[in-house]
């Protein structure tokens, strides 16, 4: 049987995690379990570390939002799902998703919009219109988002 940890040492190993890099409650909490806590010190270690700041979901949030838009690319809507599945409230996914500046996120948008389409080889405009969409869809954005982005790619490349 493995030894089992004090509760100091659950969360010295729990400040370790957080400063790591920004975590959700959630993500703390199953990390605590694995590594043999029980409910109630998994809770005060939760309540110590937000105490302390090592846990702040709303920063946890923003941090997660803007990132998956930045580095993955991720829509809105893929966003709140992935929070959402982490636990996160409402009222932190609503800080995260204000976080992403909107005209950054349009952009990066309209330009991989533009890459996939030069990328979608196939003859047929509307199988590779459907196949953009699709795989945009996929990434968490809104049809009509996707629209206009391809409109503008179209009418930069000069397509119809």
């Amino acid at each position: 049987m493995a030894q089992q940890i004090s509760e100091p040492e659950l969360l010295a190993k729990a400040r370790n995690y957080c400063a790591h890099q920004e975590r959700c409650q959630q993500e703390v909490r199953d990390k605590v379990y694995s590594w043999g806590g029980h409910k109630e010190s998994v809770e005060q270690i939760i309540a110590q570390l937000i105490g302390e700041g090592f846990l702040n979901e709303v920063r946890f949030a923003e941090h997660y939002a803007v990132s998956k838009s930045r580095q993955k690319g991720w829509g809105r809507r893929k966003i709140v799902q992935a929070l959402k599945a982490k636990g996160v409230s409402e009222r932190c996914i609503a800080s995260g998703l204000a976080a992403i500046d909107e005209g950054e996120e349009e952009q990066q948008l309209r330009q991989a919009v533009a890459k996939r389409w030069e990328g979608t080889k196939d003859e047929e405009p509307f199988i590779r219109r459907g196949k953009v969409i699709r795989y945009f869809l996929g990434k968490g954005f809104s049809r009509e988002r996707i629209e206009a982005a391809l409109a503008a790619a179209r009418s930069g490349s000069g397509q119809h």
